[in-house]
């Protein structure tokens, strides 16, 4: 099968597409072909090795010296089974589903098995391939960080970051839980930030929301750019600042995809996709990620 493997850390073109071997399935894993995939700035992280100093050592234990112990990055998917092994009960070959493999990777694929228990969720029915794909990483991510900032319906939420991929399942999922939800980007993305239910738009290039009278339940930054104690001027009493820079990895859990199934199909939420790519060109999409500048998701397509 072809796979687009890291072959080191470095730029970009450190990604080169391989023929690689077509995995099996184990007897409690199923085979999936993959139909979309994604590259995020966590994908990004990964090959540039772009990590502190104090953490070099630590994080290339982790990952990997050279080059990733994981090589084909990708760290969310969505597809159909093939196979399944001889003790899988939970899905069967033909099933459509939407996955997220965390630090094993393989989403860069034609196909990957996964694990029957692992982060797994039957597609959404109204959506295709590449909105599921684009919705796990997002979506999962801020659940997570709603939950450690102990977000409530009626507080007043500001999301820094609101029209990234993180930011706009944010976005999303906090007027879906009935926040006060402010939204801070570029001007060119306030009026996408709005239709995801936004009740305020800030333009960070124009403001610093810091210097404003306004007070937040929860600031939550979704791109890793603040700190607390430049927001702390900005946080209401018993206030909270979360942050998915430097506070730990994103705890995924599987009935967290359910829940985004669900609300996908009651058409509560939806992913938003900037540019899609094919796998000979995730190089590409790579340099595009890096530029900072992407709006929600970008899509890998198989044509597989």
């Amino acid at each position: 099968m072809k796979a687009m493997v890291c072959t080191k850390y470095g730029k970009p073109d450190v990604l080169q597409l391989k023929e690689v071997e077509k995995p099996a399935p184990k007897e409690n894993e199923i085979l999936v072909k993959i139909h979309a995939t994604t590259v995020t700035s966590g994908d990004c992280r990964v090959r540039s090795f772009n990590s502190p100093l104090l953490l070099w050592l630590p994080m290339r234990m982790v990952l990997g010296l050279q080059k990733p112990r994981k090589p084909i990055l990708g760290v969310e998917l969505a597809g159909e089974v093939e196979e399944v092994g001889k003790k899988v009960i939970q899905f069967k070959k033909g099933d459509q589903l939407f996955a997220m493999t965390g630090m094993k990777f393989g989403g860069y694929a034609e196909y990957i098995c996964l694990p029957e228990k692992g982060t797994i969720a039957i597609k959404p029915e109204n959506v295709t391939y590449e909105e599921a794909a684009s919705i796990s990483f997002g979506g999962t991510t801020a659940l997570h960080f709603f939950r450690k900032g102990k977000m409530q319906p009626g507080q007043k939420v500001l999301i820094y970051g609101a029209s990234g991929a993180v930011g706009t399942a944010a976005v999303q999922l906090a007027s879906y839980y009935g926040a006060e939800v402010t939204g801070v980007c570029s001007a060119e993305n306030s009026e996408l930030v709005k239709s995801l239910g936004a009740d305020h738009v800030i333009n960070y290039k124009n403001e610093d929301f810091t210097k404003r009278k306004e007070r937040y339940d929860l600031i939550f930054d979704a791109v890793g750019k603040l700190t607390k104690n430049h927001c702390k001027e900005a946080l209401a009493l018993n206030g909270r600042f979360v942050s998915v820079e430097g506070q730990g990895i994103a705890k995924v859990q599987t009935e967290d995809l359910f829940f985004l199934k669900k609300l996908m199909e009651e058409g509560q939420i939806k992913s938003v996709i900037d540019r899609r790519y094919s796998l000979e060109q995730v190089p590409a999409a790579h340099e595009y990620v890096e530029t900072g500048h992407k709006i929600g998701n970008v899509v890998v397509t198989l044509k597989n």
